[in-house]
């Protein structure tokens, strides 16, 4: 072998390992400046917003509303308690008031409306009038025309008047009640009737400079507690004067009167 070919081979063993050893050192050695560190493994985190229908992550659960969130008109919140209309009703606790009580009637009989003067006809029947010393009886008959029962309770107000209207002068003083018998409620039910006696001391019992007496044509007859009046065409023999007392009722009763039979 020649000088120059030795010489050209060590030149090449010395190149080859030197190549080796930088290979080595880029192995083992930290990275750059330029090298990005790597990253450790994690779940991705989307950051952008999420899209509809979608849930993004950390969001409340479906059955809550997020705090500051108003409700969707009309529609309780989700996750909301809604009372149930048909559950079971708690009963009532100290402070809770009691249901107001239905106002009793006068007389007593629930439902019942009093019946009304322009749904009475009214009439004298004389057919079962009769007498005693100085006064005379004569039933006033009230007659239901309506659809419905309807009450009566009490007293009628009765008078005796110059006209059948309103302005028609009263003569006299009105019917005193009679307290010989109790009041009694009275259902009266469509097309029934029910009656009053009135009591009519004889006008010439007394001097006829106390009575002033005059011929009444007409009655007015409150039904009990109407502030309405009826009217009914019958001739008496009145006391004019306001200081004389010859009227008396009784109070009502049901059915048809029967001579001698009162209240």
């Amino acid at each position: 072998m020649s000088m120059s070919s030795g010489r050209a081979r060590k030149i090449a063993e010395i190149a080859a390992a030197m190549v080796a050893a930088s290979g080595l050192v880029a192995a083992c050695g930290s990275p750059g400046p330029s090298q990005p560190a790597a990253s450790p493994a994690t779940s991705a985190v989307t950051t952008s917003p999420p899209s509809a229908g979608t849930q993004s992550p950390g969001a409340f659960p479906a059955d809550t509303v997020s705090p500051g969130a108003p409700p969707s008109p009309g529609a309780p919140s989700p996750g909301t308690a809604v009372p149930s209309s048909t559950g079971p009703v708690a009963g009532p606790s100290a402070t809770t008031a009691p249901a107001a009580s239905p106002t009793p009637t006068v007389t007593g009989i629930a439902g019942l409306a009093p019946c009304r003067t322009a749904k009475l006809l009214i009439t004298v029947d004389d057919s079962q009038a009769g007498g005693s010393a100085g006064s005379a009886y004569y039933p006033l008959k009230f007659t239901s025309t309506s659809s419905t029962a309807c009450e009566m309770y009490g007293f009628p107000g009765v008078s005796f008047t110059a006209a059948p209207t309103g302005s028609g002068q009263q003569i006299g003083m009105a019917a005193q009640r009679s307290s010989a018998f109790p009041k009694v409620a009275i259902r009266l039910a469509p097309g029934a009737s029910a009656h009053a006696w009135l009591k009519v001391t004889v006008a010439r019992n007394y001097p006829a400079s106390s009575c002033q007496p005059v011929t009444a044509h007409w009655l007015r007859i409150y039904p009990p507690g109407e502030t309405v009046p009826g009217y009914v065409e019958h001739d008496f023999s009145a006391c004019s004067s306001a200081s004389l007392s010859l009227l008396a009722v009784l109070p009502v009763r049901s059915g048809n009167a029967i001579a001698g039979v009162t209240p």
